[in-house]
């Protein structure tokens, strides 16, 4: 199947638009009274920045199963897109935190990133999506070769800090960290299968001769 012709323009829609909208809405909030986010706005904007770093994350580890299920390999481009879509609105959570929420408090910015384990999770987080979004190109993969290819696999490692993240900073509401919980569970468990199968694929294939 080839790809649609809107679906270019789709994907940057999808990219762009939401932090906007969500720095538009806390302006709004702010300036003209509204409460487009709610009844604590720096929170919310928060939490939605860092829902989409998610949202993102889900998409850039779905495109490959459903790229092998439905034969749409048009969709393998697109992986590096919401990946780096991903780092970018989990950059934004936290300096829409460190800026917006706590003001650039050095001491409570210290405090935060040593004694509350939440907030170094999910910084420990976007520090292993750093090399990720650092070596996205394809000069760095050139470079890397082999190399790359290892690096990369951190990014199983990814969601599994951000849904530790999520459910420590919950108070009330558990519905949106279990369903993003349960879908990466469904990734990473296809691609553990999809890896086995492969694995045990070669090992049973019998080797051929170099005639044949």
């Amino acid at each position: 199947m080839g790809r649609p012709r809107w679906w270019p323009w789709a994907v940057w829609v999808i990219v762009l638009v939401p932090g906007p909208l969500v720095v538009a809405a806390l302006v709004s909030d702010f300036v003209l009274g509204t409460r487009w986010l709610g009844s604590n706005p720096v929170k919310e904007g928060e939490l939605l920045l860092g829902q989409w770093t998610m949202k993102y994350l889900v998409a850039a580890l779905a495109i490959t199963p459903v790229r092998r299920i439905m034969g749409w390999n048009w969709l393998q481009k697109y992986r590096r897109t919401f990946g780096l879509a991903a780092f970018f609105y989990g950059l934004t959570h936290f300096l829409w935190y460190a800026l917006v929420d706590i003001q650039l408090d050095g001491a409570q910015l210290a405090d935060d990133l040593t004694k509350r384990t939440y907030i170094v999770v999910g910084f420990a987080t976007l520090v292993v999506m750093l090399p990720l979004a650092l070596t996205s190109t394809r000069a760095a993969i050139a470079r890397l070769r082999h190399r790359w290819v290892t690096l990369h696999r951190l990014v199983y490692v990814v969601p599994v800090l951000g849904i530790v993240h999520w459910w420590m900073s919950v108070k009330a509401d558990v519905g949106p960290p279990a369903f993003y919980s349960a879908v990466f569970a469904l990734l990473l468990g296809w691609r553990w299968w999809h890896a086995r199968r492969e694995t045990s694929g070669h090992a049973t294939t019998p080797p051929t001769s170099p005639s044949a």
